[in-house]
């Protein structure tokens, strides 16, 4: 079974998300990547739906 490329996106920018909130940098950065790949993995997720 072969997994959409928009799935592994959508995971991939879910992960980046999670990293983001243990990195290395002030809260208000780590929050605003946070939230810029959370939005952007639900773009994606809601592409995969929708298609």
């Amino acid at each position: 079974m072969k997994i959409p490329f928009r799935a592994t996106r959508a995971y991939a920018h879910r992960h980046m998300a999670y990293a983001a909130l243990r990195s290395d940098s002030s809260l208000a950065v780590r929050l605003e990547r946070y939230n810029r790949h959370m939005a952007e993995a639900r773009r994606l997720a809601r592409r995969e739906v929708s298609a």
